[in-house]
């Protein structure tokens, strides 16, 4: 089933994007990912598009990811997917950095390979360490959120706690393995892109270009 994507802008200082997604043809259910910041934005978007939040996929745990999740699961009563490596994060309130954001007990854990369904929609789940030691990714209908994994012409910072630049390097060359060139990459920050374009264009897949 196609899927509608549309991107909210958090505001400053992250600037990160979160995603509204949803059947097209469905009946009215949508699924967020990394609502990282107003809450009320992301609930005035369901609102305008007539869709009920059915649940809350986080790609990793970076506060630009996760502000919004405690307080848009309690407005929605929408159940919460996050990567089982980083869930405790998640539960005591405390993101990477250990800056502070309302804890949430998440209903689910994810792994590399699992499959989750939301909303309608049959997420693939892609493990993709290298920002963070348990980023995941999200694969549906020719669309991939890549979260701070793989942006338009740059990569995910490997400098903070958890990055590696081999680890992601080869975890981006994964997904190039696994899905097609056309696929369009909706990441974390910025605009989006496909993999095929950032194949050949971006300066820092060099090495994979390479190989």
């Amino acid at each position: 089933m196609p899927i509608d994507v549309e991107r909210i802008l958090a505001g400053p200082p992250y600037g990160s994007n979160c995603y509204i997604v949803r059947p097209v043809g469905g009946e009215g259910q949508a699924a967020v990912i990394d609502p990282g910041g107003d809450a009320g934005t992301v609930l005035a978007a369901l609102a305008a598009a007539g869709a009920r939040l059915a649940g809350i996929l986080v790609t990793h745990s970076d506060v630009d990811h996760v502000a919004a999740v405690a307080e848009l699961a309690a407005a929605t009563g929408a159940e919460v997917w996050v990567p089982a490596g980083e869930a405790e994060a998640l539960r005591s309130g405390t993101t990477r950095g250990q800056l502070r954001v309302s804890p949430h007990e998440p209903e689910h854990t994810l792994l590399d390979g699992d499959l989750a369904d939301v909303a309608g929609i049959a997420f693939r789940v892609v493990g993709v360490p290298g920002h963070s030691v348990d980023h995941l990714a999200f694969y549906a209908e020719g669309s991939l959120f890549s979260g701070d994994v793989l942006f338009a012409g740059s990569i995910g910072r490997t400098d903070l706690p958890g990055g590696d630049l081999d680890t992601l390097l080869r975890s981006i060359a994964g997904l190039l393995e696994r899905f097609g060139p056309e696929t369009t990459v909706y990441p974390g920050h910025g605009e989006p892109t496909t993999l095929g374009r950032e194949l050949e264009t971006n300066p820092f897949l060099g090495p994979l270009r390479a190989a």
